[in-house]
């Protein structure tokens, strides 16, 4: 696989240019930060990514995890990569100071955690799963609790899960039927099965901390009902020792399409009566509690989207570059004319510019996403605050859903760009695609993602925050009005932004009429459309800097006036060719992509509603 794994020149375009990443470095928060810095830990991270991590991406797809005696071993090549992630302080990147960790911004620790997911994401479940619920620890545990879990899952010493889903309670999680029965000490006992849990239980740790959904017996049913429960693999003594098991045993692991290398189990705990838990915050919150850590999670899935898609359209470029095969559409009535690398033909050409421009776009939104939290939490007016906390909320579903679905497309175009040999095991585009999928799956499938954003993010802050993100691509539309290579591309963007806003109203007006049929029925499509507008809105703005970029370099070549010298410009000069590329690929989107969305907005607000009316049997036996 190489380093093949992310354009880091894009990844500082879109941090230091776009969206100015530097804001940040002036905050009590984040002031030890600096761009000296950031180039720093990217660099580390790349470096481990590529020296460290890839090496066990193939490896950890052939072995697998192993379920024997019910005990799970991981991938052998994981163990030390493990202990060196977390030697390293990857494992506390983003835990706060005071508990240890480096504090990083969230738009600092995304950009590096995109080469860590381009490189091997099955392994990046095993920390990730532990960051989610340790944050639960250290957000609504007792000092007691953050001591004797919290502390030493944040530097790596234990793992940890998220228990949610059970066998009849997938998205519908209120309908659990894990209980909890009150202790005379205040603890519960803990009964139930959980399945589909990521990293379960493996041998990467001595333990794993489970935060569990469970009901307390006699408290009432659906999600108003639920609780949450810290529950140790094995139980913990008060002197921060490991003790006896905690009736928590391993059923199975699943036998996946894609990660192979994450230990996903079936947990059961409380078989013999002995499992133990603490109450997480207070009762009847738990899914409260764990909705507050499920923004970063997803925004974590939409980063597993793009690391795939990043990973998948750097080898089919590479690999398109280096093919040799036929000859070029120009010389195909010459018989003795050479073949050529197949990145000089057009539909090779074409396949890499859509792979292209959806990449960066994805990675300009999620980062812009990530930027939004930071932001956010350094804001200095309760207005500020609320403007990027909106942006998050309604794009978070967004960032989630768009990016594994793309990503899903973006490595199966890959497959087609390597041709017959991108379906065999010897190169890792098939693996890309087997381990993207599942990222359309949990943390809330994409059908949720998009009932979540229409049916609650869309009426958000009184509709506010559709507003303001609307504004935000308007004045992009404006600016880059006035740049005569970008005025027919800003004009593509206004009108789909336009119809995107129209619908949106029409649905507000649905929701007030008719009813929300329409708008559920074509949740996913909206949230496809409105993730079209976001991509197109982030390429244009950024194909706006690289303009201004471009014109002090052709100023000081004397090519502000050549084309032919403004190309040579770009053959030679690295800088120029990168800026060059933004202005084609946004070009490439709003000539070809964004005309779809004033079509697909018109299709929906035609009001079909064929899938609901039919009958049942009409699909076929």
């Amino acid at each position: 696989m190489g380093n093949l794994l992310v354009n880091t020149r894009d990844q500082k375009f879109i941090l230091y240019e776009q969206i100015g990443i530097e804001k940040l470095f002036g905050s009590e928060r984040y002031g030890d930060y600096s761009k000296e810095v950031v180039d720093m830990m990217m660099s580390e991270a790349e470096k481990m990514a590529v020296e460290d991590v890839v090496p066990t991406y193939d490896a950890g797809d052939k072995e697998g995890c192993n379920f024997k005696d019910g005990k799970v071993s991981v991938p052998k090549s994981f163990r030390a990569l493990y202990k060196k992630f977390c030697e390293a302080g990857w494992i506390s990147g983003i835990v706060d100071v005071e508990h240890g960790g480096q504090g990083m911004p969230i738009s600092l620790w995304t950009a590096c955690a995109e080469f860590f997911d381009a490189a091997n994401f099955a392994f990046m479940m095993y920390p990730g799963l532990t960051w989610g619920a340790a944050g639960l620890i250290s957000k609504y545990g007792t000092e007691e609790q953050k001591n004797k879990y919290m502390l030493k899952m944040f530097s790596g010493e234990w793992c940890g899960t998220m228990c949610l889903t059970e066998a009849n309670a997938g998205s519908d999680v209120g309908a659990t039927r894990a209980t909890a029965r009150r202790l005379p000490d205040g603890r519960f006992s803990i009964t139930g099965t959980k399945m589909f849990i990521s990293s379960g239980d493996h041998d990467l740790t001595e333990n794993i901390v489970h935060a569990v959904l469970a009901r307390i017996e006699g408290d009432p049913s659906g999600t108003g009902g639920i609780s949450i429960f810290v529950v140790p693999k094995y139980k913990v003594n008060d002197d921060g020792s490991i003790g006896e098991p905690n009736d928590v045993v391993t059923g199975n692991i699943e036998h996946k399409m894609g990660i192979k290398g994450s230990a996903t189990c079936t947990l059961n705990f409380g078989e013999n009566g002995n499992c133990i838990g603490e109450l997480l915050g207070e009762e009847r919150k738990g899914m409260r509690i764990m909705f507050q850590m499920m923004n970063e999670a997803r925004l974590e899935v939409g980063m597993q989207g793009l690391g795939h898609a990043t990973a998948a359209y750097e080898h089919a470029l590479q690999y398109a570059k280096e093919r040799i095969q036929s000859r070029p559409i120009w010389e195909m009535t010459n018989p003795s004319a050479a073949p050529v690398p197949i990145i000089q033909h057009p539909d090779v050409r074409r396949m890499l510019l859509w792979m292209k421009s959806y990449v960066e776009g994805i990675r300009a939104v999620n980062y812009f996403i990530a930027f939004a939290i930071d932001m956010e939490r350094i804001a200095e007016t309760e207005e500020e605050k609320k403007k990027w906390e909106g942006f998050v909320e309604l794009l978070t579903p967004v960032c989630k859903a768009f990016s594994s679905d793309m990503a899903v497309e973006i490595c199966s175009l890959g497959i087609d760009v390597y041709g017959g040999y991108g379906y065999i095991s010897e190169y890792p585009m098939e693996q890309y695609m087997r381990d993207a999928k599942i990222a359309c799956l949990y943390e809330g499938t994409n059908g949720i993602q998009a009932l979540d954003l229409v049916g609650r993010k869309l009426a958000q802050n009184k509709g506010m925050n559709a507003m303001n993100l609307f504004s935000e691509i308007g004045n992009t539309c404006q600016k880059a009005k006035k740049v005569e290579e970008l005025k027919a591309s800003a004009a593509g963007l206004e009108d789909a932004y336009a119809a995107v806003a129209g619908l949106t109203m029409q649905f507000g007006e649905w929701a007030k009429s008719a009813g929300m049929i329409i708008p559920i029925l074509n949740a996913r499509p909206y949230l496809m459309i409105l993730g079209d507008l976001v991509v197109g809105w982030q390429l244009i703005q950024g194909a706006d800097i690289a303009h201004g970029k471009l014109q002090a370099i052709y100023e000081k070549a004397g090519a502000e006036d050549s084309k032919a010298g403004q190309r040579a410009e770009g053959r030679k000069n690295p800088e120029a060719a990168f800026y060059q590329g933004k202005i084609a690929t946004a070009r490439y989107f709003a000539a070809n992509i964004l005309p779809t969305i004033k079509a697909r907005c018109q299709a929906i607000q035609s009001g079909d509603k064929t899938p609901i009316e039919m009958l049942e049997e009409s699909f076929g036996v």
